[in-house]
């Protein structure tokens, strides 16, 4: 399935829709980067992207006053109609990224942020109510990010939030949820590159000044550590990687391997190993974690990609 380009779910019902069934969350799970379209009447099909199917039906029926005032006459069955499109919303949200906020925004308003509607779940189905209260408030406080939230991610901006912010925001109960950063990904991928002593840097200056920049991978090369670069190259700044070659060149002076890892763990994963003298910026975009080895770092050449990883000893 992870190969596909698309897929198509075809609506069986005339009378329901993308948001009245569990079953069909469950179908979004594509394994890949894969176009979702929906068909949704049976008599006279029509395809839409899944994107635009939800906010469709979140706005023609979810959030329409009529429809949540239909339910209303039906008590606990209707609260519990209420609450399960709320949970279909967030399973196409988490497993397919097709709600944008503004819909989560706009279905609040139109349930719990109305206190008329707000007080129909609590006295004609409680449980309901709790689950829809649960699902908002996480869907509120969650940060959603690639790879491990405390490395170069969001987790940092949370708490820098939190300390400018109202003093209230300091007795919030925030988790961070560790996950496996891209370099140690980029790493798995290739064998062990960073088995001694490594650092991460950002080369992004957009939070901080080039001269930095320079002066921690020179001091890294002096220390010959092993280096994992993140956000290499972009767009906005395209000559910022070719100087951090210049540098590493002029610092290291001899040909440690380079590992290029892009796009790792999706289907777009592209793996180049090469001397660092080989190395050039086109090499590189911001999908792609860059790995510069140490003096020491070994490449183990075999059928097939080569091992590469770097001694955990080193010389006296």
């Amino acid at each position: 399935m992870a190969g596909a380009n698309s897929f198509v779910h075809p609506q069986d019902l005339p009378e329901t829709d993308l948001l009245l069934a569990s079953d069909y969350a469950a179908q979004t799970v594509t394994g890949g980067t894969a176009a979702v379209y929906h068909l949704d009447n049976p008599a006279h099909p029509r395809a839409r992207p899944l994107a635009e199917e939800v906010a469709r039906v979140v706005r023609a029926r979810a959030a329409n006053s009529g429809w949540i005032d239909g339910m209303k006459q039906y008590g606990f069955r209707g609260a519990a109609e209420i609450a399960a499109t709320l949970d279909h919303m967030a399973s196409f949200a988490h497993l397919a990224g097709a709600v944008p906020p503004h819909l989560f925004d706009l279905y609040h308003g139109a349930t719990l942020g109305d206190p008329e509607t707000d007080r129909f779940p609590q006295d004609a189905n409680p449980e309901a109510h709790r689950g829809m209260q649960a699902r908002f408030t996480a869907y509120f406080s969650i940060v959603l990010v690639h790879g491990d939230p405390g490395v170069f991610a969001m987790a940092a901006a949370v708490f820098e939030a939190v300390e400018a912010g109202p003093r209230g925001w300091r007795d919030l109960n925030i988790d961070v949820l560790p996950g496996i950063t891209a370099m140690l990904a980029a790493a798995a991928r290739v064998g062990a590159p960073l088995g001694h002593d490594s650092c991460a840097i950002n080369l992004s200056d957009n939070l901080k000044p080039w001269a930095l920049i320079d002066r921690r991978l020179r001091l890294a090369a002096e220390a010959d550590f092993a280096m994992a670069f993140y956000n290499p190259r972009s767009n906005a700044r395209p000559e910022g990687f070719a100087r951090v070659l210049e540098v590493l060149n002029d610092a290291c002076r001899d040909a440690r391997p380079v590992i290029f890892a892009r796009a790792v763990t999706t289907p777009q994963e592209a793996i180049r190993i090469m001397p660092l003298p080989d190395a050039r910026p086109e090499m590189a975009d911001m999908r792609t974690m860059i790995l510069v080895g140490t003096s020491a770092t070994r490449v183990i050449a075999r059928n097939g990609a080569p091992f590469v990883y770097t001694p955990r000893s080193a010389p006296q």
